[in-house]
């Protein structure tokens, strides 16, 4: 086989910046210019990101690279920022040896001593995961060192970072192995990926693993979650399953089904025909705040409510360690059963406890094509703002040559103590790549709710959030029948608030929630306001906090 490499190193520097304002002009979120982390030839898929605990300004991204012509190379693309994701370096090869042989499938970490660690899938005839280790910040690599031999699914990685714990740096793998049953599969190191402990069994499923994500509780403690999926294909997304372990990963305690889901495995018909799934991803607050030990899992599901028929992100949590679960939470806040498409959340617990949700969505744009959302809750869930980070939408294509419908399946991304770092793939440029924009808190904290946009703009809804009451304002340019509509998060309508005809102007309906009782009473939460004219529609979300 002839080895292809593509090896180069660029500094990007974001060019400019843009600005969202809010339509009722409550403020503007201020972002950097999207911009390639690593601009190349290669197709950059599947990225992940992690931050040094030495210093939160270094980033290490990785993702699957893939060329075919003129001839077939897979590898792991090795991506590093040292001023907190405003410039990268890298290198679209993981040069730890044997190059040739490289499968892809990247997790990776960063431990207590900065070491950099890259989990990754051989090829024939190194069938199995392999991991290397950087000490020089991602410039050299080892060699491969064996942790399975066995046929399996790209593994998910974390490092023990809590420096009272008695296992404080191991670094921990978790798996999927395509054998009956299909188990999920655990390792760890204690010596920054130089060895690895034998492989031990988490789980014994009556209805097969899939995916596996892992996260770090605040004392050490080892959370793992997976799907169950169906026998047959689609292999459809079932339920979650969890485990704890408080021991570094030796002994679990395992819930196969943790809670029911119903998962959007299968195929985007309007986007290409990419191949999606449901598969949940997890993280743990281990901040000081309120919420601290709280657990949360995220997935992409239709079909199960509060999911609608359309694929919504959907959240659950768990206050007591894993051992209850909350009911489902719909984290997009765009009417239920809508026809727009979200898929592929990641989530990242930043400093303040907030949770952060990235998700491709299409609600700003036509149904063959996707941006990039940003969904942040600063309660544990029960309300969240939204926010468009990309601002260029992409056309979501499969690519040739590596099983029906493949683009890629994950996005990521982290914080430092002054923002977040999204990364996410889109192939506006003719081939994948890894984009970015950092996310300065100051932008997205204490700020008011950020509307959708649309060509009119007319309906506004001031003050939102509010406590006890708020004006909602349209204009209109002709005589006509207007119908103005109150709606809960799941599309139930609530009341009408105007159906009559007006004139031409501007109008202002004051709305106080204290004025309905009983059945029809408001409670704190996200609404919907939908106003209908002879000439548009208009939806906007509406927030009660009392």
């Amino acid at each position: 086989m002839r080895i292809v490499f593509i090896l180069f190193i660029l500094t990007c520097i974001p060019p400019g910046s843009f600005a969202q304002n809010s339509p009722d002009g409550d403020f503007t979120l201020r972002l950097g210019t999207n911009f390639r982390v690593y601009p190349g030839k290669m197709d950059q898929t599947e990225v992940f990101i992690a931050k040094s605990p030495l210093d939160e300004k270094i980033l290490f991204a990785a993702c699957n690279t893939l060329i075919f012509n003129p001839s077939f190379f897979i590898s792991e693309g090795i991506y590093i920022s040292t001023d907190g994701g405003f410039t990268w370096t890298g290198n679209d090869t993981c040069t730890g040896t044997p190059i040739a042989f490289h499968g892809g499938d990247p997790g990776i970490t960063i431990d207590k001593n900065g070491t950099f660690i890259l989990t990754r899938m051989g090829r024939s005839p190194f069938i199995g995961l392999y991991s290397h280790y950087s000490l020089d910040n991602g410039q050299t690599w080892s060699s491969q060192k064996v942790i399975s031999t066995d046929d399996l699914e790209r593994a998910a990685v974390s490092t023990d970072l809590n420096p009272v714990s008695p296992f404080f740096g191991r670094t921990y793998a978790t798996w999927v192995k395509f054998a009956l049953p299909f188990p999920l599969m655990f390792a760890y190191t204690d010596d920054g990926a130089k060895t690895w402990a034998n492989p031990i069994t988490v789980n014994n499923p009556s209805s097969r693993s899939a995916g596996g994500d892992i996260a770090m509780g605040p004392g050490g403690e080892v959370y793992v979650c997976w799907a169950g999926v169906q026998d047959v294909t689609p292999f459809k997304e079932i339920l979650v399953g969890f485990a704890s372990s408080f021991n570094g990963g030796i002994n679990w305690n395992v819930t196969e089904s943790a809670f029911p889901v119903s998962g959007i495995n299968g195929g985007l018909a309007d986007k290409g025909g990419i191949r999606v799934n449901g598969l949940p991803t997890i993280a743990c607050d281990t901040t000081q705040g309120p919420r601290r030990g709280w657990i949360y899992i995220v997935s992409g599901q239709r079909g199960l409510l509060p999911a609608g028929s359309d694929p919504d992100i959907i959240l659950n949590r768990s206050t007591d360690g894993g051992q209850t679960w909350s009911q489902a939470i719909r984290v997009n806040q765009d009417l239920l059963n809508n026809g727009k498409i979200q898929y592929f959340p990641s989530m990242h617990i930043d400093k303040y406890g907030a949770i952060n949700i990235i998700f491709y969505d299409d609600r700003n744009t036509t149904s063959d094509s996707a941006g990039v959302f940003l969904a942040r809750s600063v309660n544990g869930g029960d309300t969240w703002t939204e926010f468009e980070i990309s601002d260029h939408n992409y056309k979501p294509v499969p690519i040739g040559g590596l099983g029906q419908g493949y683009q890629g399946d994950n996005i990521d991304l982290s914080s430092t103590s002054t923002g977040l770092i999204p990364v996410w793939m889109d192939n506006s440029s003719g081939v994948y790549q890894i984009w970015t924009v950092p996310i300065d808190f100051t932008d997205i904290n204490d700020i008011g709710e950020l509307q959708q946009p649309d060509s009119h703009g007319s309906l506004k809804i001031y003050p939102n959030p509010f406590k006890n009451s708020t004006k909602i304002t349209f204009s209109m340019t002709t005589p006509s029948m207007v119908s103005l509509k109150i709606y809960d998060i799941l599309g139930n309508e609530l009341t009408e608030l105007i159906q009559d005809t007006r004139h031409p102007g501007n109008h202002t309906i004051d709305f106080d929630p204290s004025a309905f009782t009983g059945p029809n009473s408001f409670k704190d939460g996200v609404y919907i306001i939908k106003l209908s004219l002879h000439e548009r529609v208009e939806s906007k979300k509406m927030i009660l906090i009392r």
